[in-house]
């Protein structure tokens, strides 16, 4: 007896709706914490006509997959800055067990750019929308001249630096707070609050280091806090500067933006 032409498309349909769910079953999430000198990139995002750490990531995993594929990151670090613990995923119907990933897209990176693990996590898990909190490092070098092994991960303040005076301002930044003040003017974000749980200011050897733990950071943020520790260190404002600036949310009472090299992205944590 012949199939109808209707019984013969429902059965199609049914067909084709069990193979669509059970490849929906197949796709897993993949997490990258990647670690990654910043000197040669035009900062984490991908962009056309331009080196980026993402589309090098990218670039590697569709060189391993043999499709192109892409990658969904939690913070889009700047041009210039360096990260120990970035976090990206990505989507894959690959049988490769996840821990194999770092492995087998390390062989194919530059060696300025290192996946430090691969796991697999839940399929509603964002890198950046779960993150609970970042920490970011920024490193200053005391000294006349720049030592060249720290040139591309420091920077260079010759001029004494009156320690116990950023840490007097570096107090007024832990809290929540509308931190507009300590965002790059241009910037299109409205909800400038953020939680800022940690702000120390560091003596290793000839280096200080500031390290700033938040929710959250606006672009260019811990830049700006950096920036303006400097300024107090250096006498050209006074710590209570930073407490005005925080209340006044306006860009002109924080100090300058300080240079990209010296920011490191240390870890970003999540509620595992």
């Amino acid at each position: 007896m012949k199939m109808d032409n209707d019984s013969l498309f429902n059965e199609n349909k049914e067909a084709n709706a069990v193979d669509a769910a059970s490849a929906e079953e197949n796709i897993r999430r993949i997490r990258l914490v990647v670690s990654y000198d910043g000197t040669n990139y035009h900062g984490w995002q991908a962009q056309p006509n331009a080196v980026t750490v993402e589309g090098t990531v990218e670039k590697a995993l569709s060189d391993l997959l043999g499709r192109e594929s892409e990658v969904t990151g939690a913070s889009r670090t700047d041009a210039g800055v360096h990260a120990m613990g970035n976090v990206c995923i990505f989507d894959t119907d690959s049988r490769i067990p996840a821990e194999k990933f770092r492995d087998a897209l390390n062989v194919r990176l530059p060696e300025d750019i290192r996946i430090v693990k691969s796991d697999e996590v839940d399929g509603e898990f964002h890198p950046r929308f779960d993150a609970l909190e970042k920490t970011y490092e920024y490193r200053i070098t005391r000294a006349d001249t720049m030592p060249p092994s720290k040139r591309l991960y420091s920077t260079l303040v010759y001029k004494k630096l009156d320690v116990s005076l950023m840490r007097q301002a570096a107090s007024y930044i832990v809290g929540k707070h509308d931190f507009a003040a300590f965002q790059s003017t241009g910037s299109t974000i409205r909800d400038t609050v953020r939680t800022v749980f940690m702000c120390e200011v560091e003596e290793e050897g000839a280096d200080l280091v500031i390290r700033v733990r938040g929710d959250g950071f606006l672009y260019n943020m811990v830049r700006i806090i950096a920036g303006t520790l400097i300024d107090v260190g250096l006498g050209r404002m006074k710590p209570e500067r930073v407490k005005q600036a925080v209340s006044g949310k306006s860009r002109e009472l924080a100090g300058p933006t300080a240079p990209a090299k010296g920011l490191t992205l240390v870890e970003i944590e999540y509620d595992e």
